[in-house]
C-alpha cells in the first residue's frame, strides 16, 4: 500500500527525516592504504632512474669512443741516467784518469710499485746473482718483513687497539716496524741477500734508475739475469764505471776523488746539487780538480721517454738521448816532472827524520811554475804528524798552508823601497849597522856584528842582510832622523800598510786565483801591541820575512814576477778541455785557457834588474856569506833567494799548554835558466831543529829534473862570474 504525501504530513513527520527516511545511501569508496610520502619517493627514484638510463645514453651513444681512447691511453714520463766522466790528461797527453766500464744490474721504480711487489722481484732476482751483505740493519729486516702482506695484517693484530684504528698510516707503519724488529725470524744467508736487494729497490725514488749490483758481475748473472726480465718487473742490465788511474795515483793529491754510487751526493751540498739536477744517488767530485770541474767531467745525462699504462706500469721505453761522457781536463802539468818533484821532496824529509832534524816539523812543500803563463808545473806536499810520526801525501799544502817563510821576502822588500824612493838604483848603500830598542834584544843579521861595514842592495841581498832591510822600513816609517840608540823609535802609523802595499802586488799576502779549490789566505800579523801602541819591533821583522805568514803558491806567484820583469800571473792548472769523440778517440779541444796578467808592479826595468842581479849573486857570489852556493854547479845558472825564519812549535800540538820549542823554518825561491827564465820554483820546509841546506838540496833537484826532462842543454863555455842575466 502507497501513502501519500498528504498522509505523511499529516502524521507530523519533519521533511527532513522523511527525506532521510526515503533516500538510499551512495556507497562509500574505499581509502589508500599507501602513504602520500612514499609515492612520493617512488616519484623521485623514477626521475632518478630516467636521469641515469639518458646519462648511460649519452656516455655510450654520444661520446662512447672518445672515453674508450682515454681509458686506452697512456702517460709518460722522462728517466735519466748517468754516463762515464771526462778524462784527465797531463801536458803531454798521458792519460791521468779514465773511466773502466762494468756491467751492472739495474733497477727502474715504476709508479704505484708497492712493497710486496718489489718483495717479490728481490726474491726473485736473488736466485740469479750474488749481493754483499753490508749494513743490514734491523730495520731493514723489518721492512722486508712486512713486505708479506699476511704478516703485516698479524703484527696489527698485535698493536694496541687504539694504534689498530689508527687513521695515521705513517704512525701505525713506525709501531708495526717497531714490533717486527724485536720479532723477526732468522733469516739464512740467501735471504739475507734478498733482503740487501729489497732494500735497494726500495730506496729508489719512482721513475728512478739505481744500481742493484754494479761491481764484479759475473758473466753468468749477466746471462741468468737476462733470460729471466720478464719475470722481474723494472729490473734490466746496464753498464756502470769506475776510475781508473793508468800512470799510478802519484798525482791523486791534486786530481781527487769521486763519490760513490753508494755515498751520492755529499750531505753538506745536497740541496744545491739537487737544484742542480742532479739524483741522491749521482757520483759527483768530492775534492780537488773533480770537485772545482764537476760541470765539465759530468757530461750529460742520459734521457729515456717511459710511457705508464693506465694500471702505473712501464709499457715501453724510448731513449731519446743517449748522453754524452763528461768532458776532458788537460793539465798543465807533466806527471813525469811531477813525479821527480815529488820523489824529491818526499826523499830530502825521510833524510831529515833520520837525521833527527824534522821531529817537530810539520812536512816539507814545493811548487814549481812557468813564470810567463802562470801555468802550474809541479806542486808536492809530505805533510807530518809530529804525534802519531805519520807522514802522508799533502800535495795541495802549497795552497791550504801558510808559513813565515824568513828571507825570501827580502826582494820584494827591495822593490818597495825602490818606489818608495827611500833608494834608487845609483844611490843604495847604507850602513850595515844593527838596530837597539828599548826593551828589545838587539835587532840583527845572522852572521856577526861588524863583519860589513856598508852594503849596497845587491850585497845585501847575496848576503841577505836583515839590517839593511830594517833600514828600509825605518827609512820608509820616517824614522831615519829620530831613531836613537836605545830609545823608543817613532814610525808612521801606516807603515804597516805601505810595506804591506808592496808585497801585495807580487802577490805576497792576497789569493793567487789559482783554479784549485781551498786557497786559503794567511792571517797577518798585528799592526799594535797589547796597549794599542804601533808595533814598531813588528814592522821591522817584517821586513826581513819575519812576521806575516804566506803560503807557498803565493811565493813561487812572487818568484815568477820576478823573473817575468813584472807581471804577476795568474796561476792556473788546466790548460784546455776538450771532447772525447763517439769511438773514444780524442776529440776537439773546446776551451783554452788564455795566461791572465793579473797587475803589474810599479818598478822601472832598471830596478827590477837591480833585484834579479842580487839574486844571481846569491847563488853565484864569491863572498863567503853568500847562502846559495850550493846551487852555483848548476848549467845553466839559476837566481834565486835563500830564507830562514824562527820559529816555535809545540811538543804536543793539540795540546795549547805543553812546551814550545824554537825550530828553524827554512825557504827557497828561485828561476832558471836566471837568462830567460822557463820555471820558478818555491820552497819550504818548517820547523826544524837546526839550520841545513834541506830546502836548497830539493830546489836544487827540481832545477835539474826539469834541465833534464825539457831536454835544457848546458852552455858552453859557461862562466858564473861573468855571466849577465839582463
Amino acid at each position: 500500500m502507497f501513502t501519500d504525501f498528504a498522509t505523511l504530513e499529516k502524521n507530523s513527520f519533519k521533511g527532513d527525516a522523511v527525506l532521510k527516511y526515503i533516500r538510499t545511501p551512495k556507497p562509500k569508496r574505499e581509502r589508500s592504504h599507501i602513504p602520500f610520502r612514499l609515492n612520493l619517493l617512488f616519484f623521485f627514484v623514477f626521475v632518478l632512474l630516467a636521469a641515469l638510463v639518458a646519462q648511460l645514453a649519452y656516455l655510450q651513444i654520444m661520446n662512447g669512443e672518445r672515453f674508450k681512447a682515454d681509458v686506452d691511453s697512456t702517460g709518460s714520463a722522462v728517466v735519466t741516467g748517468s754516463v762515464p766522466r771526462g778524462q784527465i790528461y797531463d801536458s803531454q797527453g798521458r792519460e791521468l784518469v779514465a773511466n773502466q766500464a762494468n756491467s751492472a744490474i739495474v733497477y727502474t721504480k715504476g709508479l704505484g710499485v708497492t712493497a710486496k711487489q718489489m718483495r717479490k722481484t728481490a726474491d726473485t732476482l736473488a736466485k740469479y746473482i750474488t749481493v754483499p751483505v753490508e749494513n743490514l740493519s734491523k730495520g731493514d729486516m723489518a721492512d722486508y718483513y712486512l713486505a708479506d702482506e699476511a704478516v703485516t695484517k698479524a703484527v696489527l693484530a698485535k698493536l694496541p687497539l687504539s694504534m689498530q684504528k689508527s687513521t695515521d698510516t705513517s704512525a701505525q707503519y713506525k709501531a708495526a716496524r717497531a714490533y717486527a724488529e724485536k720479532h723477526l725470524p732468522a733469516y739464512s744467508d740467501h735471504e739475507q741477500e734478498a733482503i740487501m736487494i729489497f732494500k735497494k729497490l726500495n730506496g729508489a725514488s719512482q721513475l728512478t734508475t739505481v744500481y742493484v749490483k754494479d761491481a764484479d758481475v759475473t758473466e753468468a748473472e749477466v746471462a741468468s739475469v737476462g733470460e729471466n726480465l720478464t719475470k722481474m718487473p723494472g729490473i734490466n742490465l746496464g753498464t756502470n764505471w769506475s776510475r781508473t788511474y793508468p800512470n799510478g795515483t802519484s798525482m791523486s793529491g791534486i786530481i781527487g776523488t769521486v763519490s760513490t754510487e753508494k755515498a751520492g751526493l755529499p750531505e753538506e751540498s745536497v740541496n744545491a746539487y739537487l737544484a742542480n739536477g742532479y739524483a741522491r744517488n749521482d757520483r759527483v767530485g768530492t775534492s780537488y780538480l773533480e770537485k772545482a770541474y764537476e760541470n765539465i767531467l759530468k757530461g750529460a745525462k742520459s734521457r729515456t721517454q717511459v710511457e705508464i699504462g693506465n694500471s702505473n706500469n712501464i709499457v715501453n721505453q724510448i731513449v731519446d738521448f743517449k748522453g754524452a761522457q763528461g768532458d776532458n781536463l788537460n793539465l798543465t802539468i807533466d806527471s813525469a816532472y811531477q813525479a821527480k818533484v815529488q820523489e824529491t821532496v818526499t826523499n830530502v824529509f825521510n833524510q831529515a827524520l833520520a837525521n833527527g832534524h824534522a821531529s817537530l816539523s810539520d812536512g816539507a812543500y814545493a811548487v814549481a811554475i812557468n813564470p810567463k803563463t802562470g801555468a802550474l808545473l809541479a806542486i808536492a806536499g809530505r805533510q807530518h804528524n809530529v804525534k802519531t810520526g805519520q807522514v802522508t801525501d799533502d800535495a795541495l799544502g802549497p795552497i791550504n798552508r801558510t808559513f813565515v817563510m824568513g828571507s825570501i821576502a827580502k826582494p820584494a822588500m827591495v822593490l818597495g823601497a825602490l818606489q818608495d824612493g827611500v833608494i834608487t838604483t845609483t844611490n843604495n848603500t847604507q850602513a850595515d849597522t844593527a838596530i837597539y830598542l828599548r826593551g828589545t834584544p838587539v835587532k840583527k843579521s845572522d852572521y856577526p856584528l861588524g863583519t860589513f861595514a856598508s852594503l849596497t842592495a845587491v850585497q845585501a841581498l847575496e848576503r841577505s842582510s836583515n839590517m839593511y832591510m830594517m833600514w828600509l822600513a825605518i827609512k820608509e816609517g820616517g824614522g831615519e832622523n829620530t831613531y836613537v840608540p836605545g830609545q823608543s823609535l817613532r814610525l808612521n802609523e801606516n807603515i804597516f800598510t805601505k810595506m804591506r802595499g808592496y808585497f801585495n802586488q807580487f802577490g805576497l799576502g792576497v789569493k793567487t786565483g789559482i783554479d784549485l779549490p781551498g786557497e786559503v789566505l794567511g792571517v797577518p800579523g798585528a799592526e799594535h801591541n797589547e796597549y794599542g801602541q804601533l808595533a814598531v819591533g813588528s814592522a821591522l821583522d817584517m821586513s826581513y820575512g819575519n812576521y806575516d805568514p804566506y803560503t807557498l803558491i803565493q811565493e813561487a806567484q812572487y818568484a815568477a814576477t820576478v823573473a817575468n820583469n813584472g807581471y804577476r800571473m795568474k796561476p792556473y792548472v788546466v790548460q784546455s778541455i776538450s771532447k772525447t769523440l763517439s769511438d773514444g778517440s780524442a776529440g776537439p779541444v773546446v776551451q783554452t785557457t788564455t795566461p791572465t796578467v793579473l797587475s803589474k808592479i810599479k818598478n822601472s826595468q832598471d830596478q827590477i834588474d837591480l833585484v834579479k842581479l842580487g839574486m844571481w849573486q846569491v847563488i853565484h857570489g864569491t863572498s863567503g856569506w853568500s847562502t846559495g852556493r850550493a846551487l852555483s854547479t848548476l848549467n845553466p845558472g839559476v837566481a834565486g833567494k835563500t830564507g830562514t825564519a824562527e820559529s816555535f812549535a809545540r811538543v804536543d800540538p793539540d795540546d795549547s799548554t805543553s812546551t814550545q820549542v824554537e825550530t828553524i823554518t827554512q825557504s827557497f825561491i828561485g828561476f832558471a835558466p836566471a837568462k830567460d827564465p822557463q820555471v820558478a820554483i818555491a820552497v819550504v820546509v818548517p820547523n826544524l831543529s837546526k839550520m841545513t841546506d834541506y830546502a836548497k838540496d830539493i830546489a836544487k833537484q827540481m832545477f835539474q829534473d826539469y834541465y833534464t826532462i825539457n831536454d835544457i842543454q848546458p852552455e858552453a863555455g859557461y862562466n858564473a862570474d861573468a855571466y849577465n842575466i839582463n
